[in-house]
């Protein structure tokens, strides 16, 4: 077996195991953008526990079909990059649109959400979602209100009676 041949099967493999890992997978084409441009979303991916990755269209293809994933044949052409998210579903994808969004160089192709094709729209709607210590925040603030509410309501009628026994002790 030749020594290329036996490099591409690693690349699949490693492929089939970063896309069994990922909780998210977005693909993406990224024409024009630049060295400095991509060294930045590559530290961006990096601190937010999630990837950035370059391949050949046709390794991608073979290892997808591996893991019996079936819909992208039609969207692997040109450049693609793949952003993996290993810590939460949102992270790479929102990386990935905030970055298409503010040079147009980047455009979403379509993604992998639990295991399941979903197409660029989809990616899109993901990464406008809040990240999960907002949504956890808000879920918190939620549940206290109204032990919040129900304290303040015990609270009123002995903070109306100090208030009574205050103006009759300044009478």
């Amino acid at each position: 077996m030749s020594a290329n041949l036996e490099a591409k099967k690693q690349i699949v493999e490693e492929i089939k195991s970063k896309l069994s890992q990922s909780k998210s997978v977005a693909f993406a084409s990224y024409n024009g953008l630049t060295v400095q441009e991509d060294m930045e979303m590559r530290r961006e991916f990096k601190k937010n526990g999630a990837e950035y990755k370059v391949y050949k269209n046709k390794l991608l293809l073979l290892a997808l079909s591996e893991l019996g994933i079936n819909g992208a044949e039609e969207y692997l052409h040109g450049t693609t990059a793949v952003a993996f998210s290993y810590d939460d579903e949102v992270s790479g994808a929102k990386i990935l649109c905030e970055t298409a969004d503010k040079g147009g160089k980047l455009s979403v192709k379509f993604g992998l959400l639990n295991g399941n094709f979903v197409d660029g729209e989809e990616i899109k709607a993901l990464a406008k979602l809040p990240s999960k210590e907002v949504l956890v925040a808000k879920l918190l603030g939620t549940l206290n209100a109204p032990i919040s509410a129900l304290a303040r309501v015990l609270i009123a009628p002995v903070q109306g009676l100090a208030i009574a026994l205050n103006a009759i002790a300044t009478k």
